[in-house]
């Protein structure tokens, strides 16, 4: 059965992908390409709130981007899952867009990523990108132990970055030496973003907003040449979101946006699921829900937030296993648990992996009483219920198969929002 279902997702994978090439082929859209170890679907999201006022853009829906994301892309249908009549569907739309005059978005976004060796350079490289924006490349990132070293991961996630050509543009994290150091051909422009004072679109002076000393989002402000904006986006923590909102901006100046407009743009943007996002908790108390994935450098970003934010009561860490890292799962479980001794005022792990998070935060100094050891997440929210006083503020991060969404749930004021806000609501992901 398992080769049968493998055998079938093949022949939808060379369908789709030959329908996408010639779909490319008769409209010629222009394509931005997003890829970076973090943060590829807050750029993304950032890059069509920049330009959607200004041209026709499609963008990858959620986080799709292998080799079945990209041509769902290209060709503007959804994710069959396992509904083959939804794949025949996909497919007949397909034809239907090269046999029919459509209008047809002038600007494709789509996200390149690789979960194994080869998804980038074999599976994608017919894309031929006009811009390729790299956002964030550290050390250790997801799929590291799939990988032969973090080195590979980071060479097959910049490969997109050589596939453009004299005329192209490449905009990269100025405060990322990976994404910095890519090397291009002639006659490819370089725009950068970042803190950093080498930045062409550089950000600072970034804050936390409060509302009734509780966090309300983050306000920051962009320097462009000799123009100078404030931006604010609601309901959000950390400098992720930051480089998201750079990326996007400097994607729209590279084709023409003034910096007046690109800016103005975000005070209606909709920042993606399970990245950050500030929610309203039980008993006054806000939630941090980063929940879409873990990794040691999200991880290492969410602590920092959670560490300098807006509060009238405790910071409660609820970490979940970060998986797919191979050798490096012991080291950088109890790096992140001295991390949490700095961030955090209680600590509550899940799963048999964070046995490391709570033993870094020991040794760290954290008391033993502030630390909560469970095996699942359904454990968590027992223990949280509790526990959660008013004014408190907590972060709950963890790996996709950890589902720690459903922990946020259990903790929201409104749960029957979840499905608008929350990550892993469709009808597929229940039966998970």
């Amino acid at each position: 059965m398992g080769n049968l279902k493998e055998l079938f997702r093949q022949v939808i994978v060379f369908l789709l992908t030959l329908e996408a090439k010639l779909v490319l082929r008769k409209h010629r859209p222009k394509i931005i390409a997003v890829t970076g170890s973090v943060g590829k679907t807050s750029a993304k999201d950032a890059i069509y709130t920049a330009l959607s006022k200004s041209f026709f853009v499609r963008r990858s829906e959620k986080s799709f981007n292998g080799d079945i994301g990209v041509p769902l892309t290209v060709l503007g249908v959804r994710n069959g899952w396992s509904n083959v009549f939804q794949w025949i569907r996909n497919l007949i739309d397909g034809i239907s867009l090269l046999i029919l005059t459509t209008p047809y978005p002038k600007w494709l976004i789509v996200e390149v990523g690789a979960d194994r060796p080869g998804d980038i350079t074999k599976s994608l490289s017919w894309l031929k990108p006009d811009v390729v924006v790299a956002t964030r490349f550290p050390e250790i990132s997801v799929h590291v132990e799939f990988y032969a070293s973090p080195e590979d991961v980071i060479k097959e996630e910049l490969a997109p970055v050589g596939w453009l050509q004299s005329g192209g543009i490449f905009v990269f994290n100025e405060d990322d030496e990976r994404a910095e150091g890519a090397p291009t051909a002639s006659g490819v422009t370089r725009l950068s973003f970042g803190f950093g004072e080498g930045a062409n679109l550089k950000a600072e002076n970034l804050r936390a907003t409060s509302e009734d000393s509780m966090p309300s989002g983050i306000s920051f402000d962009i320097t462009y040449g000799d123009e100078k904006v404030t931006v604010s986006i609601p309901n959000v923590a950390g400098r992720s979101h930051v480089y998201s909102v750079l990326a996007g901006i400097a994607v729209a100046l590279s084709v023409g946006v003034s910096l007046e407009e690109a800016t103005g743009a975000f005070q209606k943007h909709e920042t993606p699921s399970g990245r950050m996002r500030l929610i309203k908790g039980m008993r006054d108390s806000v939630i941090i829900d980063d929940t879409y994935n873990a990794s040691p450098a999200a991880m290492e970003e969410a602590l920092i937030a959670l560490g300098d934010i807006p509060r009238t009561g405790r910071r409660i860490a609820v970490l979940a296993d970060m998986l797919e890292l191979g050798g490096f799962s012991v080291i950088e479980h109890n790096r992140i648990g001295a991390l949490v001794a700095e961030s955090a005022d209680i600590l509550v792990t899940v799963g048999v992996r964070t046995k490391g998070i709570a033993e870094g935060a020991r040794s760290s100094g954290m008391a033993e009483n502030m630390i909560i050891e469970c095996e699942r997440g359904s454990d968590a929210s027992t223990e949280l219920l509790s526990l959660i006083q008013s004014g408190d503020v907590i972060l709950v991060k963890g790996s996709q198969s950890m589902r720690m969404e459903r922990v946020v749930k259990s903790l929201m004021t409104e749960p029957e929002k979840a499905k608008d806000l929350l990550v892993r609501q469709d009808a597929e992901w229940s039966i998970r």
